[in-house]
């Protein structure tokens, strides 16, 4: 049996929602009560509530603690940690983890050493019982996978110790490189680097939830209320089939769409701006013949590529075609796994990629340019050579 947590980030994420859900799903939480006491934070209590959210009903956590005006460092941190008796060695592992997360983007950020990071907002004792709570959490839950929706992260601005800054907060935004983030007009701060870096380090994948079979879910209310819709996290607990029994197998991501009609371009000025396009960082560009109005024949134009390279390609499409207009479209990917690869062939090395399917079995392919090159060194087609890189990958595998 193989046990998915799935976090539904519609409103956001921050620690104490994440245990709240936590709590909420079944985690006993006089058992986060004793390993807390442990860190030896003196008169540290942490209340569990029900509460209700525009109608919703939810667990809340509130942590109450002498109000205390220490900097900490991670190495200060991680002592705590390490002192606390009645925590395991998995939960201080993963709060480790986490901790190490938010040090190393708050370094990137303020330019210093990891040893010499403050942990100002995140070092405070409500964020550590947090962190540490959601270790103790997911380490009593015994789960093998967590996935997660896309990000929200909301915007405005917060103000924080070094001052007034622009939401996500810089640590937030530097924790979920490589996340996707979901758009949101909401004038708030969603996401708090204590949650980014939870998410960041516990999830093998984002995007819509996988096949699974639910067995609970757990609600987490976050303090404030959100104009339009209720401030909770949902954190879902089930079993996922034997096929999808390892998440990390199918990534998620997403991308950006653009499209355009082209009706007074030659095949040759198609194919220039298909290269150009492609040297800027195309995911993959293609054409499809289409009848435009009055009978005209055209091409649509299709450009697929990462969020970040949308206003590349767009200015391309403008600059060397006709267009005067650029639809776009935020897609939802579902990819495999994949990993880059060299193979020995009879004619020297090669590069290919090995991708891994949702059932485990694995299958290479030789890239496109590395099949011509021994094309023209062998005097073989490249579809032999395709063949012949396939066999020799499968002869080099481990019995």
């Amino acid at each position: 049996m193989n046990i998915n947590l799935h976090f539904d980030c519609l409103s956001g994420i921050s620690g104490d929602m994440t245990l709240g859900a936590l709590i909420d799903l079944g985690v006993d939480p006089d058992l986060i009560r004793t390993g807390l006491a442990s860190l030896n934070v003196a008169d540290l209590k942490l209340h569990v509530d029900d509460v209700k959210k525009c109608g919703f009903r939810a667990t809340h956590i509130r942590v109450e603690h002498p109000e205390q005006k220490a900097h900490r460092h991670l190495h200060h941190i991680e002592a705590m940690i390490d002192a606390a008796d009645a925590i395991s060695d998995g939960a201080k592992t993963l709060a480790r983890r986490i901790f190490q997360c938010i040090g190393e983007a708050e370094a990137k950020v303020h330019g210093c050493d990891l040893r010499k990071v403050h942990f100002h907002e995140v070092g405070a004792v409500d964020s550590i019982a947090d962190i540490v709570g959601v270790a103790i959490a997911i380490d009593a839950l015994g789960i093998d996978s967590v996935t997660s929706s896309a990000i929200p992260t909301g915007t405005g601005s917060i103000t924080i110790d070094h001052g007034r800054v622009a939401v996500p907060a810089p640590a937030t935004v530097e924790i979920l490189t490589g996340v996707p983030l979901a758009y949101c007009e909401i004038e708030s701060e969603l996401t708090t680097p204590t949650g980014a870096a939870i998410i960041k380090t516990l999830a093998s994948s984002f995007g819509p939830a996988p096949a699974m079979t639910p067995h609970r879910v757990g609600y987490g209310a976050g303090t404030r209320d959100l104009p339009g819709q209720a401030n909770v996290l949902r954190v879902t607990m089930g079993q996922l089939p034997e096929a999808a029994s390892d998440p990390g197998q199918i990534e998620t991501d997403r991308v950006t769409l653009l499209e355009t009609n082209i009706d007074d371009a030659t095949a040759e000025q198609l194919a220039d701006v298909t290269e150009r396009l492609m040297r800027a960082g195309a995911l993959d560009v293609w054409q499809t013949p289409c009848v435009m109005k009055k009978g005209r024949l055209a091409s649509v134009v299709s450009v697929l590529c990462g969020g970040s390279k949308a206003a590349t390609m767009q200015s391309i499409l403008f600059q060397h075609t006709s267009t005067i207009g650029i639809r776009r479209q935020i897609l939802e990917r579902a990819k495999l796994a994949r990993q880059a690869v060299e193979i020995e062939t009879a004619y020297g090395p090669a590069q290919g990629k090995v991708v891994t399917l949702p059932d485990g079995e694995k299958r290479f392919s030789l890239e496109d340019d590395e099949a011509k090159r021994l094309s023209r060194s062998s005097g073989k087609s490249t579809a032999e050579m395709q063949r012949e890189a396939v066999l020799a990958w499968s002869q080099q595998q481990p019995e």
